[in-house]
């Protein structure tokens, strides 16, 4: 009896035991994610006016990912999809400051239950608790530092360079020099905005280059993996809350000594939702049901070039602040061409911008500009504005999304194809278009259940006028 006794509690040690063993050797995550970085504004994205130095050296010890994209421009169901593998009308979370439906697990339960600490420092705009129950991390030294013997994954949210652009040193950016993209109108305001947003893009590199310092500093880097994202695009027309590249393609670099090589560069379609697979799988977890990302490990450790063939987007604006009362978008990409379908595009596309309360006070400026007669500035408001039901790019030759092809007869086949797919995928995804959008109040967790404010009209034009 004493015998059986022993060889069970021998067994339970050894089990035990070797659990903990298996949990020391999977890797730590660090996931560090700025707050409204449009994809192409750091050094090594091709922005060499932007100060960045930490993102740069980042890239030069892993892999950088060039076409990476987020399923939904604005922040809380961009995160929520990056957090739960899951997009954003499945999960619940497709207006903004939204939340999942409940009993959705998160990267918080699958990492938990491999032996992770899972914690969140800064931002959350996710909810509710049950399904993101991380654990707050006021101090992230002490956090990487706790327990060694237990692996940990750190998400990192900081606020930048979200608006109001307050923070950084603006002064280092000359405004006269700075070059615009294309879809900008140059004015002075707008040269003075661009100016403090790159400031704050730059005190946000301190913030990860201060994150690559303490992993460093724990004895730990060579097993953790160190993941910089720039979440989706600024607060600039063509950008947030839209299904553009501009909008929905996202910087993604990943460092993990020995099992990503330094320097390297991947054109894998990769999205958010593909994230937690490959957490999971890196940490030797089995997949899980139910996730509509898949694991991108294989790309990570080159034995793979490739991962998906098109990817998705898909915008709700009933909810956001002085937003139109329905405009849904959803778009299909692959690696050359993009459909983007807006479904309600007999009305006019309205938001924070326009309605003259977005503290950067350039908007005014573009508009001043089209009522003088400028004829850049007169397209660019009123596409802002005012879209056609279809919109069709082809991204080899139009990298901005500037040249609508959708009635060159040439493409007529290949669009119907892509609107086809993409009718498919919204039918997986439980997304009935002009009716989801319409049920979107219903998922905000700030106006469910409340009276609607009025919002203030803002000046319309028409177009005649533009």
């Amino acid at each position: 009896m004493q015998r059986r006794i022993v060889l069970m509690l021998a067994l339970a040690a050894t089990f035990i035991f070797g659990a903990v063993a298996r949990a020391a050797n999977r890797p730590n995550v660090l996931l560090i994610m700025a707050d409204d970085q449009t994809w192409e504004d750091s050094g090594v994205y091709g922005n060499d006016e932007v100060h960045t130095p930490n993102i740069d050296q980042l890239a030069k010890q892993g892999m950088r990912f060039t076409y990476c994209f987020t399923a939904t421009a604005m922040c809380a169901p961009t995160r929520q999809q990056l957090y739960t593998g899951i997009f954003p009308v499945k999960n619940g979370a497709y207006p903004n400051h939204s939340k999942v439906k409940p009993g959705t697990k998160s990267l918080v339960h699958h990492l938990s239950a491999l032996g992770y600490r899972v914690g969140l420092s800064g931002k959350r705009h996710i909810g509710p608790k049950e399904s993101f129950p991380f654990e707050t991390v006021k101090d992230i030294k002490a956090f990487i530092e706790q327990d060694k013997s237990q692996p940990y994954c750190l998400i990192v949210a900081s606020d930048s360079p979200h608006l109001p652009w307050s923070a950084g040193d603006a002064s280092r950016y000359n405004a006269d020099k700075l070059t615009l993209p294309p879809y900008f109108v140059d004015t002075p305001e707008t040269r003075t905005a661009l100016t403090k947003y790159y400031a704050e893009i730059t005190d946000f590199d301190r913030e990860l280059g201060q994150c690559m310092k303490f992993v460093q500093q724990s004895g730990q880097a060579d097993n953790t993996i160190f993941i910089y994202t720039s979440e989706q695009g600024a607060q600039f027309p063509r950008c947030k809350w839209t299904c553009y590249d501009t909008g929905v393609r996202t910087a993604l670099i990943v460092r993990w000594p020995g099992r990503v090589k330094a320097g390297s560069v991947s054109d894998a379609m990769v999205q958010y939702v593909d994230v937690v697979p490959t957490l999971i799988a890196a940490a030797g977890g089995e997949p899980i049901d139910g996730l509509d990302g898949r694991s991108f490990l294989p790309v990570l450790e080159g034995k793979s070039h490739k991962h998906a063939d098109v990817v998705f987007g898909v915008h709700t604006t009933r909810g956001i602040i002085d937003g139109s009362p329905s405009y849904p978008i959803r778009s299909i990409r692959t690696r050359t061409h993009k459909l983007v379908w807006n479904l309600q595009y007999d009305k006019p596309f309205l938001n924070i911008l326009q309605a003259g309360r977005d503290r950067s006070g350039y908007w005014g400026s573009w508009v001043t500009k089209a009522e003088a007669g400028d004829g850049h500035a007169k397209r660019t408001v009123k596409h802002y504005r005012w879209r056609p039901q279809f919109e069709f790019y082809d991204l080899r030759n139009d990298r901005y999304e500037l040249n609508n092809l959708a009635d060159d007869p040439k493409y007529r086949n290949q669009i119907a194809d892509l609107h086809d797919r993409l009718k498919a995928w919204m039918a997986s995804q439980g997304d009935k278009g002009i009716e989801t959008e319409l049920a979107a109040n219903k998922r905000d967790k700030k106006r469910n259940n409340k009276a609607q404010p009025k919002q203030p009209k803002p000046k319309q034009y028409s177009e005649r006028q533009l």
